[in-house]
């Protein structure tokens, strides 16, 4: 299946078959791709939280307004996005490329003053909704990945969100849930799988210039 059949495929998922579970090495490939994702600055702000035992699944419900997905998905990621960008944050992301590139800490000081420019440049607003961008082109990458591996999706952002938060013991001090996606394989039962995509026709969606 090529990448056109596989987002052709794809449609954002009502209901999923609760009795098939995603294989651990295929969970593992679609993470990967969401961890490969483009990132502003190589920063990644944001954590990526993998729902997968029943119980958990089942205290959610009540956080979502649809609740069939979360019910019968294999498994639920959610997106978490930092509220800000500390300097210790920053000095890990440097400590971190100097460990794996093998190069001096001193040799990135040029990189790292420029981050640390745009940071403190921007308000608390402005680096929210910029690390939370980053976020949702992790989950296109997700759902790319996914719709390769045949693994069906649903991407929702209609959830409580102090509930969810707390269930998930997020510490709302420092980041924020920002979306989330349930995985797992459509049930027979529904319906949406057999309607036709509708997209905007080429010429009003692309516009050579």
């Amino acid at each position: 299946m090529n990448y056109l059949e596989a987002l052709s495929r794809r449609y954002s998922v009502k209901k999923f078959n609760p009795e098939l579970i995603i294989p651990q090495e295929t969970l593992l490939n679609i993470l990967e791709a969401g961890k490969l994702s483009a990132s502003s600055m190589g920063l990644q702000p944001y954590k990526i939280l993998i729902v997968e035992s029943k119980e958990m699944k089942e205290k959610l419900i009540p956080a979502f307004y649809n609740p069939s997905q979360i019910s019968t998905c294999s498994h639920l990621i959610v997106i978490s996005t930092k509220k800000t960008i500390e300097e210790n944050y920053i000095h890990g992301y440097f400590s971190h490329i100097s460990e794996v590139r093998d190069v001096p800490l001193e040799n990135l000081n040029l990189f790292k003053k420029s981050i640390n420019q745009y940071i403190t440049q921007k308000s608390h607003d402005e680096i929210f909704n910029w690390a939370e961008k980053q976020s949702y082109i992790v989950l296109a990458n997700l759902m790319y990945a996914a719709a390769m591996e045949n693994i069906d999706t649903c991407p929702m952002e209609g959830f409580r969100q102090n509930l969810i938060e707390e269930i998930l013991d997020i510490d709302t001090e420092q980041e924020k849930i920002t979306v989330t996606l349930a995985l797992g394989f459509r049930s027979n039962e529904d319906e949406f799988q057999h309607m036709k995509k509708v997209r905007k026709p080429n010429e009003k969606l692309f516009k050579f210039i």
